[in-house]
Order: structure tokens, then C-alpha cells, then sequence
């Protein structure tokens, strides 16, 4: 293990922060680091290192960011409350008003975090919990200064990058927090070098495995992708000069957590190499990225003209982020571009300015802004996180609290347009009734249709970026519909509507919501066929009474399919059948570990058979091979690094079901039901259709897994142009 060396690392942080403070702001920083050196004194850190080398390192990363000499005092001074004997007056007394709230705010968020690691200790299962507390006080934080946030970021990225003394168990959950609080957190404060660091950092402890892999690809070919990119950048920067633009061009690196999200991505849509125009699967792990920095925004516009005279730019990668900044401040022309060897270029085009704030995000803002906290742009730029603290005081418990935060705040966003030319930001999925949530309330609770680029759609159609969406309502609807909440049909997938929907129900009066749970029970057990009691349904929840549980199913607070998920299927007239008796040469009986859905093939050349040891071999284009462990192939091979652990995967039991479906006849009908059991992976045993008059009635025999697939299929069944009633036969 390296022992720091606390003399170079103190000149480190000397030469970057005099760069750009003046003499006197120099000696406040100083007076800090001194005082924390002594207040530390012979403390140690488990890496061997003089403690004191965590909050100066902890500065550096401030430094860097031009943060003002106030912060970096701060964060030197982050750990004397907690780890050594001095108190907040003392502070007070030394450093002022300004320091010691800095301090006293980190310290805050560090307390919240050593009660959750004590109470994860006892608890796995209050993890949710104690992170949505960790969450809250660090939106209040924010929301109070954000510079205390700053500290805290730059803590945990130094602890993580000195997390490898610490026992297994607390590196996972130090490794989980960063990837689910602090790496998001620190992509909606624009900071993308925290980020990428914090991800790599937290993924390397969380699938070292994985993490070891897709590096090994990446440099696999880094000299043929270092020498590809030289070549372009060389040639735009001779086109650039011609038409006298001053610029900086250069490789964009690729990291490691976002290439395994892109390899994940991919097989999971299993989309094959020809359909994206890759000619290996490499290029899915090391697309190739270049970054042009220029002077003012109209050498952007002229740059990125004469990057598509060079290059032909590829259909529906363009994105224009200067004129429709990100809520995060984030401002930058993206395109992609056919390259040599028909090889794709991602290329960002942005200013200097824009730059700093690209990569540092709300932290930039000091240095253009000369340590101004109080800045009217800069308020309008964080007009997210008001937003976001309006949301979480709607969000009563915990685990709400942090699904809203995985999908409203933390994913990654799509940006629309009001009528007006407003820009609201929202997660990928959202639909039109999503957009009219984020609008207000009563505009969601009233929305009656909506119209997309001027087209009617449908309430549950995905948005997607520049769409202009406008809210049709209606001042006689009496309120939302039951139904917007039915997680099959994907009426709204933002916690914050789902929640402001929910409260509606939870409000009307408890005789409606029963009257509506009952209505909403009977049609539904009649629709899968099931001979069960109301008493019975109550004995498989956690309700007392079965007015209770109807009452919750009448307000939203549970569905229908969270009803039937524990009716089995078993207990029902149905035929049984064991799956996976005979495996298909395209197969998903292959758990491939570690990794997710990969494609997996049986390989022919050994043919292995269930019960035999197998193991996977990654291919360039066709997903994961499985071969008998002593096939000779696999013992000849001499590229170990694309061997994977895969297993047999477990007997499935499927029961035979007979389902009905009425509908309006036309064109088509059959193969659209047909298609979406098909996507839905549903084997059709059989099928009977009869025309009378203009109705179709149609019997299908299909194999399902449990009654929450059944309701599934019916859910979206039902949801097919022309079907009138979807229902199963005994």
C-alpha cells in the first residue's frame, strides 16, 4: 500500500488554490489547514496515511473547481467536530459565521450516515429507509447551500478511492449509496467528472467481475482507437483553420460504468451488430468520441457545419442544448457523425465556458462568478431543485420517497415543449398525462385527451425529446381514472403523478372507495376465471377486513395485480406442464451469471445437454455461446479473458389456461394478439376464431407462468385496437 507523501500533496493544493485566490483569502485557507493538521494531530486513516490527508485531499478536489476560499476552509475543517475535540463556538470563534455553517452542514450528513450504516448493520431490510433519511437531508442541505453538498461529494470521492482497507460488507454499502445517492446527485448538479468517477469507482467494488472485463475490452483496442481518433481530429482541425475557427479538439474518453450500461443496454433489446451498423460487437464497448471547444456560440453553429460537410451525420443523433439548455445548467451542440470505415463518431461541440460548466456543473458557477452565492441566473438554473423539494414534501413514507427520487429525479430525462415553447423536463417513458402532472395537479386530475406535434394521442404514449404536448382538460371531470395507476398499462411511470393520483383517491369518501374496490374485484375475478371468496382474498394480504382491503384497492393504494400475484394457479382447473424438458438451440434456460439477458446460444460443435458442466464463451455478434466444459474448442482457446460463468437454468412450471377474446373484426386482429403474446414470450397451444356478423370471437390455448402474468396478458389484451372483452374459460 502507497503512502501518501503529506509535504507534495500540501504544495499540490498550495499551487492550485493560489492560482486564483488573493493573498489575504490564501491566509484564511491556511490558518484552516493548520488548525485541522493539529486538531487531527496522530490520527491515522486504515490506508496508513495521517488522517489529515483525507480533508486536504478533500480541499484539493475543491480547489480544483475554483470553489471560493470560504469552501476550501470548510473542507478542511469537515471532520474536527465529529473526530476531534472541538466544538461548533470554537469554531465560531476562530473562522466566523460563514466556515463553521459549512462545517456544522457536513457534519449534519455525516451523522445521518453513520446511523444508517449502524442501523444497515442490524437491518438490511431498513436500507430504504434510511436512505430516503440520508436523501431528505441532503435535499435540505442543498437547498440551504449548496456548498456543503460540494464538500460532501468531494468526501466521498476521496473515501472512495481509498475504500480498499475497509471490510467487505462496508464496501458494499458505501459502494451502494454512492451509486444510488451520490453519483445521480452529482449528475443533477451538472458535475460529469464526479460522476464518471464516483460510477467506476462504486461499479469496480460492486461487479469486479464486470468491471474487470470491460476494461480489458477497452484495452484491447486502445492503440487502433487512439489512432483512429488522431486521424480525425487532425483532419477537423485542418478544416476548422480554414475557415478561421480557433478550436480545441480532442478525444473524449469512454467510461467504464457507462460502456457496461451501453453493453447491458443493447442485449437486453437484443439488438443485433447489422441493425445498428456496428461491424463488431466492440464497437458497442468503444464507441469513439471527440469534444470541440470553441470560442463563442456562432463558431459552434459553424463548426458543426462543416464537421457534416466532412462526415455524413447519422439520422436522429443530433441534439441541440445550447438553444434547450438542461435544467443542470448543461449547454452543448451533441451529434454523431459516419465516420471512416463507416465507424460512428459522437462529437460535442460547446464553448469554454460551457465546458467548465460540462464538466463541473453548478460548481463552475464560482469561477465565472467570482464566489457570488447570491446570482439571479444562477437561482433560475437550480429551478430543478425547488421543483424537486415542492415533490418530496408531497411524498409521505420512505420507500416512495426514493422510488420518486429512481425515476422523477435521478433518471435520465427527456425534454418537451408547452404550447408556449416552455421546457419541461421529464423522465424517459413519461407520457402526456406524466407532462400534465408536472404542469399542476388539477390539469392532470381533469386531462380528458392530448395532442403530440398537433396529433391526437393516446394518455399513455411515450414522449420523446422536442415533442410540443398540449393538455386537453375538461372543468366537468369529476377526477382522475383508477386505471392510470395499472402498472401494465403505463398511464404514468413519475412517482410524483402516481402519488398526486393516489392522494385524489385516498381523499374521496371511504364508502366510494369500497363501492369501487368491490366493483373492481368482482370484474376482474370473473375475467381470470377464479371461484374464490372475498374472506379468502383477505387471508392472502395483510388486511383485517375485507373492507379494508377494498377501500385500498378503490383509492389506489394497491392493484388488482398486486391482488392476484399470490393466487396460484395451481389451485385453480388448469392443466400443469414442466418447461425446459428439451432445450431450443436459441434458449433462455441459460442463466448467464453476473451480466443480465444476454442472447445465449448452444453451440454446435459439442451440443451440450442439461446437466453436463457448461460455460459461456462471448462472441463478437452472437450474444453468449454455451459449450460443454470439455469441448475441445474451449480447451484449445486461447482468448480466456471472453470465457463466462453460465449455468442450467431451473424446471418451470407452466399451467395450460383457455382464455377468450371479443372483438370488432378487422384486419390484422388476430396477428396483433398473436404478436404481443409473442412478445410477451407465451406459447399458444392453439387457437379457434369465429365470425358472426361483424364481431370476432376468438379462443386461444396459452401456457403462462402465474396469475400475475395472466392478468397481464388480459390487461394488455384489452388494450388492443377493436377488443371488446377479454376473459377466461373453465
Amino acid at each position: 500500500m502507497v503512502i501518501t507523501n503529506l509535504d507534495n500533496q500540501y504544495k499540490n493544493f498550495k499551487k492550485i488554490a493560489k492560482s486564483y485566490l488573493n493573498s489575504e483569502q490564501w491566509g484564511i485557507v491556511e490558518k484552516a489547514y493548520n488548525f485541522a493538521n493539529n486538531a487531527h494531530g496522530n490520527q491515522t486513516r486504515l490506508t496508513g496515511d495521517k488522517f489529515i490527508t483525507h480533508p486536504l485531499e478533500t480541499a484539493t478536489y475543491l480547489a480544483e473547481l475554483h470553489l471560493d476560499h470560504n469552501t476550501l476552509a470548510a473542507g478542511l475543517l469537515h471532520d474536527v467536530i465529529e473526530d476531534c475535540d472541538v466544538t461548533l463556538p470554537d469554531l465560531i470563534d476562530l473562522f466566523g459565521e460563514e466556515i463553521s455553517s459549512l462545517v456544522q452542514g457536513v457534519t449534519k450528513l455525516t451523522e445521518v450516515e453513520n446511523v444508517s450504516e449502524i442501523r444497515w448493520e442490524e437491518n438490511v431490510q431498513t436500507h430504504s429507509i434510511l436512505e430516503a433519511q440520508t436523501l431528505r437531508k441532503m435535499l435540505m442541505t442543498v437547498a440551504e447551500d449548496i456548498r456543503v453538498v460540494l464538500i460532501k461529494l468531494s468526501d466521498r470521492l476521496h473515501n472512495m478511492e481509498t475504500i480498499d482497507p475497509l471490510p467487505q460488507d462496508r464496501k458494499i454499502k458505501l459502494s451502494k449509496e454512492t451509486m444510488e445517492i451520490y453519483a445521480p446527485l452529482a449528475h443533477r448538479l451538472g458535475m460529469w467528472d464526479f460522476k464518471w468517477r464516483l460510477e467506476d469507482l462504486a461499479f469496480r467494488n460492486l461487479d469486479p467481475t464486470m468491471y474487470k472485463r470491460v476494461a480489458m475490452l477497452v484495452n484491447s483496442k486502445r492503440t487502433n482507437r487512439d489512432e483512429y481518433i488522431l486521424k480525425a481530429i487532425n483532419l477537423l482541425k485542418d478544416k476548422l483553420e480554414k475557415v478561421d475557427i480557433v478550436a480545441e479538439v480532442k478525444g473524449r474518453s469512454k467510461h467504464l460504468f457507462s460502456i457496461y450500461r451501453k453493453i447491458l443496454l443493447y442485449e437486453k433489446e437484443n439488438k443485433t451488430i447489422e441493425s445498428k451498423e456496428y461491424q463488431t460487437i466492440d464497437e458497442i464497448y468503444d464507441l469513439f468520441a471527440i469534444r470541440v471547444i470553441v470560442q463563442n456560440v456562432k463558431d459552434c453553429y459553424i463548426s458543426l457545419g462543416e464537421i457534416h460537410n466532412i462526415w455524413p451525420p447519422l439520422t436522429g443523433e443530433f441534439d441541440d442544448y445550447i438553444a434547450r439548455p438542461k435544467d443542470n445548467m448543461y449547454r452543448s451542440i451533441h451529434t454523431s457523425v459516419r465516420g471512416d470505415n463507416n465507424y460512428p463518431i459522437e462529437i460535442q461541440i460547446r464553448t469554454t465556458e460551457m465546458d467548465e460548466y460540462a464538466e463541473h456543473g453548478v460548481a463552475a458557477h464560482w469561477k465565472y462568478k467570482e464566489g457570488s452565492v447570491d446570482d439571479d441566473t444562477f437561482d433560475k438554473k437550480m429551478i430543478w431543485l425547488r421543483q424537486l423539494l415542492d415533490w418530496q414534501r408531497e411524498v409521505p413514507g420512505d420507500q416512495e420517497f426514493i422510488d420518486s427520487f429512481k425515476t422523477d429525479i435521478f433518471n435520465d430525462q427527456v425534454y418537451v415543449f408547452t404550447p408556449k415553447g416552455e421546457v419541461k423536463e421529464l423522465p424517459i417513458g413519461s407520457t402526456p398525462l406524466d407532462f400534465a402532472y408536472r404542469i399542476h395537479t388539477d390539469i392532470g386530475h381533469s386531462c380528458i385527451g392530448a395532442k403530440v406535434n398537433e396529433k391526437l394521442v393516446t394518455l399513455n404514449k411515450q414522449l420523446n425529446n422536442g415533442d410540443i404536448v398540449d393538455i386537453v382538460t375538461s372543468p366537468s371531470e369529476k377526477g382522475p381514472n383508477l386505471d392510470w395507476l395499472n402498472s401494465d398499462l403505463k398511464y404514468v411511470i413519475t412517482s410524483s403523478a402516481k402519488e398526486k393520483i393516489r392522494l385524489w383517491f385516498r381523499k374521496s369518501k371511504k364508502v366510494e372507495n369500497i363501492k369501487r374496490g368491490k366493483s373492481l374485484v368482482n370484474k376482474n375475478i370473473a375475467k381470470l376465471g377464479l371461484n374464490i371468496s372475498l374472506e379468502s382474498l383477505v387471508e392472502n394480504t395483510k388486511y383485517a377486513s375485507g373492507d379494508d382491503l377494498l377501500n385500498d384497492i378503490g383509492n389506489g393504494s394497491i392493484t388488482i395485480t398486486d391482488l392476484v400475484k399470490n393466487i396460484s394457479l395451481k389451485d385453480t382447473k388448469t392443466e400443469q406442464i414442466t418447461q425446459n424438458e428439451f432445450v431450443d438451440d436459441i434458449t433462455d434456460s441459460i442463466n448467464v451469471l453476473g451480466v443480465g439477458d444476454l442472447l445465449t446460444r448452444l453451440a454446435k460443435c459439442c451440443t451440450p445437454i442439461k446437466g453436463t458442466e457448461i460455460i459461456g464463451y462471448i462472441t463478437r455478434n452472437r450474444g453468449v455461446t454455451v459449450h460443454d466444459k470439455k469441448c475441445t474448442n474451449i480447451l484449445s482457446e486461447k482468448e480466456v479473458d471472453r470465457f463466462i460463468s453460465v449455468s442450467w437454468g431451473l424446471n418451470e412450471t407452466l399451467y395450460s389456461v383457455r382464455i377468450y377474446v371479443e372483438a370488432i373484426d378487422r384486419v390484422g386482429l388476430l396477428k396483433d394478439i398473436t404478436s404481443l403474446l409473442s412478445d410477451e414470450r407465451i406459447n399458444i397451444r392453439g387457437s379457434m376464431t369465429e365470425n358472426i356478423d361483424e364481431n370476432s370471437y376468438i379462443t386461444l390455448n396459452i401456457d403462462v407462468k402465474n396469475m400475475s402474468q395472466l392478468n397481464l396478458v388480459f390487461t394488455k389484451i384489452e388494450n388492443i385496437k377493436s377488443v371488446l372483452n377479454v376473459k377466461r374459460l373453465n
